[in-house]
C-alpha cells in the first residue's frame, strides 16, 4: 500500500512540475531513464545545450563553478531509493548541476526543486566525483544517458566535448 501511495505522490509530482515548464514556455527538454524494473525507475530531464567546436570549453561552460547546462538544473526523480556516492536518496524529485573541469566534473545533487537555475550550496545532498573516459570524437551536443552497469545499478552518463562522464545510481 506504501508503495502504492508513493508511485501516486512520484507522478503527481511529475506533472506537477512538468505543468510548470510547459507554462513558461521553456525550450524543449530532453530525458534519460533507467529502469530498474517494471515499477522501480530514475528519470532525469535537461536542456540541450550545443556548443561551437571553434571554441574552448572552459571558454563556454563555468569551469569550477556550479553548471546548470541550458540555464536550468537537471531534474532527477526517482520513484525508488537510490544511492550516488555515499548518500542514499530517498523517493523524490531533486535538482542536479555539475561542476566540469577540463577532464574530471562533479556531479551535485541538490534537495531544491528550484528550476531557475540559481545554485545554492546549502541545499546539495551530495557531491560526487564523476569518472571519465575520452570519446571517440568530439560532442557538440550536451548527451546525457543512462547505462545499465548491473541489475540494480545504473551509471549517469554525461558526454560533452572530449570526454564522457559518469557515476552510479545504485538501487536500495
Amino acid at each position: 500500500m506504501q508503495r502504492i501511495h508513493s508511485l501516486i505522490a512520484f507522478c503527481a509530482l511529475v506533472m506537477v512540475i512538468a505543468s510548470g515548464a510547459f507554462a513558461q514556455e521553456a525550450p524543449a527538454t530532453a530525458s534519460a531513464t533507467c529502469n530498474y524494473d517494471e515499477q522501480k525507475q530514475l528519470v532525469v530531464e535537461y536542456q540541450p545545450v550545443t556548443l561551437s567546436a571553434k571554441k574552448s570549453l572552459s571558454s563556454q561552460v563555468p569551469f569550477g563553478k556550479a553548471w546548470a547546462p541550458g540555464g536550468k538544473p537537471m531534474t532527477l526523480f526517482a520513484n525508488t531509493p537510490v544511492q550516488v556516492g555515499p548518500r542514499i536518496l530517498p523517493v523524490g524529485a531533486y535538482t542536479m548541476f555539475v561542476v566540469p573541469n577540463s577532464k574530471q566534473w562533479t556531479l551535485i545533487v541538490s534537495k531544491s526543486t528550484d528550476m531557475s537555475g540559481a545554485y545554492n550550496e546549502q541545499d546539495d545532498l551530495v557531491r560526487v566525483p564523476m569518472d571519465a573516459g575520452e570519446l571517440p570524437s568530439p560532442e557538440t551536443s550536451l548527451n546525457v544517458s543512462f547505462a545499465h552497469a548491473a541489475p540494480t545499478q545504473c551509471n549517469l552518463r554525461i558526454d560533452l566535448d572530449k570526454y564522457g562522464h559518469f557515476t552510479g545510481f545504485q538501487e536500495k
